[in-house]
């Protein structure tokens, strides 16, 4: 497992684990990032983040994104 902040741009990558808090969690599951989920880096600068989940776009700090792991 990697964070999602070393994702290849444009490859489907399947999220394996949410860390941090528990709002931190509930916070990125609400936001559709759960186990099992697909998610699709389309642009990243300075490990910060554009993905696209559930076929909408989110902004995500370089923070947020080293809690998702993706395999």
């Amino acid at each position: 497992m990697i964070p999602l902040t070393y994702a290849d741009l444009n490859e489907p990558n399947v999220i394996k684990k949410v860390g941090g808090s528990t709002e931190m969690k509930k916070h990125l599951e609400d936001m559709g990032f759960v186990t099992g989920s697909i998610v699709t880096v389309v642009s990243s600068i300075d490990g910060n983040l554009i993905v696209n989940i559930k076929e909408t776009k989110v902004a995500l700090d370089k923070n947020l994104a080293n809690k998702i792991m993706i395999q």
